[in-house]
């Protein structure tokens, strides 16, 4: 048997200087394969060592260098080759600095589309990316194919890089951060939506969509992509498709690509020939946004797997962690989570799934967005608001400032913890009621990430008696 790319690619790396940093998702299983291999590893990260814990010491017992602390970014980029976590931002003047110097600057998903030996079909976009990756991971498997699913929604890939075959699938969800840097695109690209995001790190919306783009800028004249016909700032990239462009819309009927007709069926049309595929009542997670992502993977899959594995995952697919997450009923009233929704956009879509006044706990750390989006769909859709973290003002300002707010329509209630917050939704609520997690804004002035957040609220939800 010849040797695989991942081989030699491990071979190369003998002589080198391996950097890591920031602890996470991401770096962690990668330093555990590097070192497996008897790599040069140094582990760098801004934590100091007893906030970092117990996955420092083992890494130190494995052979790692360890370099926490302040100075940490002078040790690492000191090495040869300097690998970054998605929350690293690509354009530090210390990374800037060691690129300048000759110093390999990667990821583990740059290096992981180099080396990957399958197909890789890749989502990015501000709101949907995860649920769409999953429905397209979910049709996949029902068609026979062994996939791995991977990069933004939990899982590093470049581990396992030696598990996979020629004949399997890679199903890749992207982030902006992941994106800034590469400069190869996958097989197949999706991008389902662009609105202002993560303003507080990259320097002008502009990078922001730039670094989007590059899901497609680096395909060939064999791959496909699919644009959201319906949203502006993604159908003006329809100039850098290189291979196959599919549109999917939610309002009209495209050029090729997926669409919601006039009696509700989500159908394909290609070269005059229309089908209908399956109808929106028939889709199990609830809300228009999920008809869009349905379309995105129609629009992408049409034609490479049966039309019944589209089917049974619509029927029977239940949605993802912390997007519209049924927690529990108790005392006759549910409870949501939609821990994922870190932006006024996504908390928007999730209010319309609802398509009732209810019970909304936002606030959390602040990425520098507009929120008077959020107000006239608050004023709509939410009869209590309850507040807490970095942007419960700004949130609160929006609210207000809304020509018609009313209190006694949309109360308003402060609170300091995720505690306050489930035990003022509960007070507040009555029976038949819905309470949501629906934050609008990122996690990190309280938690990791919004994981860790869903899961904090889940519990205390669940705790209630």
């Amino acid at each position: 048997m010849s040797e695989t790319k991942a081989a030699r690619f491990f071979e190369s790396m003998k002589d080198k200087s391996i950097s890591f940093i920031g602890l996470g998702v991401t770096n962690n299983d990668t330093v555990r394969l590097f070192l497996k291999k008897g790599l040069n590893v140094t582990v760098c990260d801004k934590k100091s060592l007893e906030e970092a814990g117990a996955i420092a010491e083992e890494f130190r017992s494995a052979g790692a260098k360890l370099a926490f602390g302040e100075n940490y970014l002078d040790t690492a980029c000191k090495c040869d080759v300097i690998f970054r976590a998605p929350g690293v931002y690509y354009n530090l003047p210390e990374l800037k600095a060691a690129r300048d110097a000759g110093k390999v600057v990667t990821s583990e998903m740059e290096v992981f589309f180099e080396l990957c030996p399958c197909k890789i079909y890749a989502i990015t976009g501000t709101d949907g990316k995860t649920t769409t990756t999953t429905i397209i991971s979910e049709i996949l498997s029902r068609s026979g194919k062994k996939v791995h699913k991977g990069g933004n929604i939990g899982r590093a890939l470049l581990p396992i890089i030696e598990e996979i075959d020629e004949n399997d699938a890679a199903v890749v969800e992207l982030s902006s951060f992941q994106l800034i840097s590469m400069r190869r695109s996958p097989d197949c690209a999706v991008i389902t939506n662009i609105y202002p995001d993560h303003l507080n790190v990259h320097s002008s919306m502009q990078e922001y969509i730039d670094a989007k783009t590059n899901i497609i800028t680096h395909q060939n004249a064999f791959s496909k992509t699919v644009l959201n016909a319906d949203n502006e700032d993604t159908a003006m990239l329809k100039g850098f498709v290189r291979g196959k462009l599919n549109w999917f819309s939610r309002l009209k009927k495209p050029d090729r690509g997926a669409f919601l007709d006039e009696d509700g069926w989500l159908c394909y049309y290609e070269d005059r020939f229309t089908d209908r595929i399956i109808n929106k009542d028939d889709i199990r997670i609830p809300g228009m946004h999920n008809v869009e992502n349905y379309l995105a993977a129609i629009s992408l899959l049409y034609g490479e797997v049966p039309i019944s594995a589209i089917e049974e995952t619509a029927k029977e697919f239940g949605g993802v962690e912390h997007r519209i997450e049924f927690v529990r009923e108790l005392d006759g009233v549910k409870y949501y989570n939609d821990s994922i929704a870190t932006s006024p956009v996504s908390v928007i879509a999730g209010l319309n799934s609802f398509g009732r006044k209810i019970i909304v706990i936002a606030g959390g750390s602040d990425k520098k967005l507009d929120y008077y989006q959020l107000s006239e769909p608050i004023n709509k859709f939410v009869k209590v608001l309850v507040l807490l973290g970095q942007t419960a003002d700004k949130i609160e300002e929006a609210v207000r400032k809304y020509p018609f707010y009313n209190e006694a329509d949309c109360r308003i209630i402060r609170v300091n913890s995720m505690e306050e917050a489930v035990e003022a939704a509960r007070n507040a609520a009555e029976a038949g009621d819905i309470v949501s997690l629906s934050p609008a804004s990122a996690s990190f002035d309280m938690y990791k990430n919004f994981e860790e957040r869903g899961r904090h609220y889940k519990a205390i939800v669940n705790a209630l008696e």
